[in-house]
């Protein structure tokens, strides 16, 4: 791989995350909409632009593969599902005014996905990646005391994000196809209740300001967008590239909840935050030095990813994850977590 290739991949790379990080600013610009008409409209203009961007490419065989396969299509349902869960607890975690627990809920993703990977692919974990996983369980609890109660809205965007890795784990689909039949799959339902809103004169398409009208169609290209520039740096820059400029999201995101919003972040927050960040750095290290062990160029990405971020912010193909550089007894949980949003809007996209 020349230099000049992974150099552009990492400048595609970092263009996603920073994409899907400032996508945390979108979301509260469409507030005179509820969540859950803020996700309605996202899934039906995403589907429609990743239609367009599809028919450009001329590239329908991903799409129509999974759709006539059974299997591929109830494994998807349920990812479709577990992501609609995601980006409406974003969204409505961003617009409430918390964003914190957003990005707290993306910094404790990947240590959610290794306990993930242990109860159900039965791998076996080294002792860094215990002592991580550890002292996640201790922030959490740090930050429940901080935060006066349980941070359930980090707690379900973690959990759902890793639920939704790992059923990505079992489809092999490039992200823009896996986002098309997600997006498909919800398609009738967003409508349904778009058309509901319209006709109880509740909705608020067109009864804001044309801007908000812009607003609401452009969140199909803040999904996809991102999506697009991931999969162009999966296929050049190794994954363990892509698993430590992940962590530009949560990190915009709680710089965006500091700054920006100017939530509340007690001196007890800020001990809680710091144990996720203590966590972190444990996970990360180990993980570069995991890498370090592995033949040179079996850390490439080989293939683009499996899922779109905060919109996604994250998911990789299971054959890129294969080769992630994670490799070793008890590090197969690299294919659900080293490239954790869209879910940022998600990701998550989050």
């Amino acid at each position: 791989m020349s230099d000049s290739n992974s150099h552009h991949g990492v400048l595609l790379g970092a263009s996603a995350y920073l994409m899907w990080g400032v996508s945390t600013l979108y979301w509260p610009l469409l507030d005179a909409a509820g969540p859950v008409e803020i996700l309605a409209h996202r899934m039906v203009w995403a589907l429609l632009t990743v239609a367009v961007i599809l028919a450009f490419r001329g590239r329908w065989d991903g799409l129509l593969g999974a759709l006539r396969d059974p299997r591929k299509l109830l494994v998807l349902t349920g990812a479709a599902v577990v992501i609609s869960v995601n980006w409406g607890v974003f969204i409505y975690t961003v617009n409430s005014g918390q964003t914190s627990q957003a990005a707290l809920g993306y910094f404790i993703n990947p240590l959610v996905s290794i306990v993930f990977g242990v109860i159900i692919f039965s791998e076996r974990l080294r002792r860094a990646q215990w002592a991580a996983v550890a002292l996640g369980v201790l922030a959490v609890a740090v930050l429940t005391y901080a935060y006066g109660g349980v941070p359930w809205m980090s707690l379900s965007v973690a959990f759902s994000f890793a639920t939704y890795g790992v059923l990505k784990k079992l489809v092999r689909l490039d992200g823009l196809d896996s986002l098309a039949v997600e997006t498909l799959l919800m398609f009738l339902p967003a409508l349904a209740y778009l058309l509901f809103l319209g006709q109880a004169g509740t909705g608020t398409f067109t009864g804001v300001s044309a801007a908000h009208t812009l607003l609401l169609i452009g969140a199909g290209t803040v999904t996809a967008l991102p999506l697009l520039c991931f999969g162009a740096a999966a296929r050049r820059i190794p994954l363990s590239t892509i698993g430590l400029l992940q962590f530009m999201v949560p990190v915009m995101q709680f710089l965006f909840a500091w700054l920006v919003f100017d939530e509340e972040l007690p001196l007890s927050r800020w001990i809680g935050f710091g144990v996720v960040w203590a966590a972190l750095v444990v996970f990360t290290v180990d993980m570069l030095r995991a890498n370090a062990s592995r033949p040179t160029g079996a850390a490439v990405a080989g293939s683009t990813p499996s899922g779109s971020p905060a919109a996604d912010p994250y998911p990789l193909d299971d054959r890129a994850g294969s080769g992630a550089g994670h490799g070793g007894s008890g590090v197969e949980h690299a294919r659900i977590s080293s490239a954790a949003p869209e879910t940022a809007g998600g990701p998550a996209s989050s």
